[in-house]
C-alpha cells in the first residue's frame, strides 16, 4: 500500500470514528443507555484532614498517601490488582495528593509543582471515563502541561499544575454525559477547590481553569462568581450556557477545539425529554458564543495535551496569562 493510499485510508478511517463517536452519543440524547455494574471495591474512607493551608500542605499530601496505600492493600485483598497497582502508584513517596478517595471508581486532586510558593496555577479539568483505573492517561495529560509550562514560564515565574479528578465524571457513552446532572453535582466540589488554593497561594497568584470535554460543562457550572482569571473550554460539547456572558464569570473566556475531533459533530442542541434537560446547547466555538476562540490545532478529542501540539503551546499560554501571544482559530 503506497504512502498516498495510506493516507487515504487512515483519514477515511478516522472519519468513520468520528461519525461513530457522535453517533454513539447522539443516540444517548434519546436511548437509555447502561452498562454492567463493577463491583464493588473495599476502600477506606478518606483522611479527615482540616481545609488545607499553606502550613498543613505537607501532612495532607502525607495524610492522603497514607490513606492510597491502606486503599492499594484492601484491594488487593478484595482480588482487584489493577485497582491495587492504581492505588500503589499514588501512595509513592514523590506523589502530592491533595485528596484521595479509593472508594467506588476513585476522586484524586494531585498537585504538579510547589503550590505554595505558584504564581501561576493550571487547574485540569477531565471529561467522561476519567476515573482511577484511568487515572495514568489524565496524568500524562497534566504532566505534559506542567512541563511546558515551567519551560515557558518567564524568569521568576513559578508554576503548579492541579489535576483535579474531584468528581464521578459519566461515561462517554450513557444518559447521563447528555445532561448537566454530574456537573451539577461538581459544581461546589470545584468551587471548594478554587477556595482551597486561594488559602494556600494567597491572592496574589493567577488561577486558571482548562476544561476538557464534558469537564467544560463542570467548568460552566462553577464559574459564576469564580475567583479565577481564565476558563479554557476544550472539545467541549457544549456548558448548557447560551453564551459565555451567560457563564457569568469575570474571567476570560476561551474556547478552542481540534480539526480531528469527533465532538464537532455532536448535535448543539438542548430538548427536554421526560422531564429531564439533555444536551449543552450552543457550540463553544461559534461566534454566537462569544468565547475567545484559540487555535487548538489538528488534533483529535484526546490530543490536546500531547507534547508539541498547538493546543497545548495555546493552553500553556493561557495558564501564564501570556494571552497576546495565544494564536487564534
Amino acid at each position: 500500500m503506497g504512502w498516498g493510499t495510506t493516507v487515504r485510508w487512515r483519514r477515511r478511517v478516522g472519519r468513520w470514528r468520528r461519525a461513530g463517536c457522535a453517533a454513539l452519543i447522539t443516540g444517548a440524547l434519546v436511548l437509555p443507555l447502561s452498562g454492567a455494574a463493577r463491583p464493588e471495591i473495599p476502600a477506606p474512607a478518606p483522611a479527615a484532614l482540616a481545609p488545607p493551608t499553606a502550613a498543613t500542605l505537607d501532612d495532607a499530601y502525607a495524610a492522603n498517601r497514607a490513606n492510597a496505600a491502606e486503599a492499594s492493600r484492601m484491594a488487593s485483598r478484595h482480588g482487584d490488582r489493577h485497582r491495587a497497582a492504581a492505588d500503589r502508584a499514588m501512595a509513592d513517596r514523590s506523589r502530592r495528593l491533595l485528596a484521595f478517595d479509593g472508594r467506588g471508581a476513585g476522586l484524586a486532586t494531585e498537585v504538579l509543582g510547589d503550590l505554595t510558593h505558584a504564581d501561576r496555577v493550571a487547574v485540569l479539568v477531565p471529561g467522561s471515563d476519567t476515573s482511577l483505573d484511568t487515572y495514568g492517561r489524565f496524568r500524562a495529560a497534566a504532566l505534559a502541561l506542567h512541563r511546558q509550562l515551567v519551560a515557558e514560564a518567564p524568569a521568576g515565574t513559578r508554576t503548579a499544575v492541579v489535576a483535579w479528578l474531584g468528581y464521578e465524571t459519566p461515561g462517554t457513552v450513557s444518559t447521563t454525559v447528555t445532561t448537566t446532572d454530574r456537573a451539577d453535582r461538581a459544581a461546589p466540589e470545584l468551587r471548594d477547590l478554587v477556595d482551597d488554593l486561594r488559602r494556600i497561594t494567597g491572592p496574589g497568584a493567577r488561577v486558571a481553569l482548562l476544561c476538557h470535554s464534558y469537564g467544560s460543562v463542570v467548568c460552566a457550572r462553577a464559574a459564576d462568581g469564580l475567583d479565577v482569571a481564565d476558563i479554557a473550554l476544550v472539545g467541549s460539547p457544549g456548558t448548557g450556557a447560551d453564551t459565555a456572558a451567560g457563564l457569568r464569570s469575570d474571567a476570560r473566556i476561551w474556547a478552542g477545539r481540534g480539526a480531528d475531533d469527533w465532538v464537532e459533530h455532536v448535535p448543539h442542541v438542548s430538548a427536554d425529554l421526560f422531564g429531564t434537560t439533555v444536551g449543552f446547547g450552543t457550540d463553544p466555538v461559534s461566534p454566537d458564543f462569544g468565547a475567545r476562540v484559540f487555535d487548538a490545532g489538528d488534533g483529535g478529542h484526546s490530543d490536546y495535551f500531547d507534547t508539541g501540539s498547538l493546543s497545548l503551546t495555546n493552553l500553556t499560554r493561557i495558564a501564564l496569562g501570556e494571552t497576546t501571544e495565544v494564536t487564534h482559530g
